[in-house]
């Protein structure tokens, strides 16, 4: 069976069902989505995220920003369990 790769933000953010338990990527890359949201909510600036990984650009910090106030626009139900 064939995977699908999916693409979104022009082609910025990745979904692989192979690649990172099928997590968000940065253009196909192994670096997640999360990685970058948690760098960011920890206080790091974008310049010291593409030190740390300087295949990435500025514009793939931007698109996963993008892409998490995506899926916030989206209405979501939580139910308890037990």
């Amino acid at each position: 069976m064939k995977t699908i790769t999916s693409n979104f933000i022009n082609g910025r953010i990745t979904l692989d069902p192979d690649m990172c338990n099928g997590k968000p990527a940065i253009r196909g890359k192994r670096i997640t989505v999360q990685t970058i949201l948690e760098f960011l909510s920890a206080g790091e600036t974008a310049e010291e995220i593409l030190k740390q990984y300087p295949s990435l650009e500025l514009e793939d910090i931007n698109a996963c920003l993008q892409f998490a106030c995506k899926l916030m626009d989206h209405k979501y139900l939580l139910q308890e369990v037990a």
